[in-house]
């Protein structure tokens, strides 16, 4: 087997959700690009104020600003972002930024909007941290990433009087395979 080496994976230095207002709602960096939180806070303003004109409703757009490439996508008052090095595939940028939106929209059930999305901001951060590791992109996948997020959700706090049905199929596989290996 060959050697892997980070430099051959794409990468991604941040992704950003942020309200109708360029509010934070969910960010998560992978880059040391923007070391202070008040340098985090005007690269994403400074995004916020250049795609704020633009109609990202119905597809993802691109754009480069200082360096960087930017894929965004707006849905009702969220608005979704992806960054990157200029030297990275902008298609497999805009694979990460619609597995990241179709994805919460999946766990949102449909209700991607700010109110929700704060409600259950502990599954987007875990839909995040499914996508992306360290800047290396995991997985781009919507069903897949919502899977394992929703997986991770109801092996945790929620009841299981809680769950929704899908969760408790994922949690009753769970335990039927684990009593079959013992």
């Amino acid at each position: 087997m060959g050697e892997f080496s980070k430099a051959s994976c794409p990468s991604v230095k941040n992704i950003l959700l942020l309200d109708s207002e360029g509010k934070r709602v969910a960010v998560k960096y992978f880059s040391d690009d923007w070391p202070t939180n008040a340098s985090r806070l005007t690269f994403e303003k400074s995004i916020f104020t250049k795609t704020l004109k633009t109609n990202a409703r119905s597809e993802a757009e691109i754009t480069l600003l200082d360096g960087y490439i930017i894929v965004y996508k707006f849905v009702h008052d969220l608005h979704f972002f992806v960054t990157a090095g200029d030297d990275e595939n902008e298609l497999i940028i805009s694979n990460v930024l619609q597995g990241f939106a179709d994805s919460v929209g999946l766990l949102l059930r449909g209700d991607v909007e700010k109110r929700t999305a704060l409600e259950n901001l502990d599954l987007i951060l875990l839909c995040i941290d499914e996508i992306i590791d360290g800047g290396i992109i995991l997985e781009t996948d919507a069903n897949t990433i919502a899977g394992k997020v929703a997986t991770n959700a109801a092996d945790g706090s929620v009841p299981f009087s809680e769950q929704t049905i899908s969760q408790a199929l994922a949690t009753a596989r769970e335990h039927f395979a684990r009593s079959l290996l013992k």
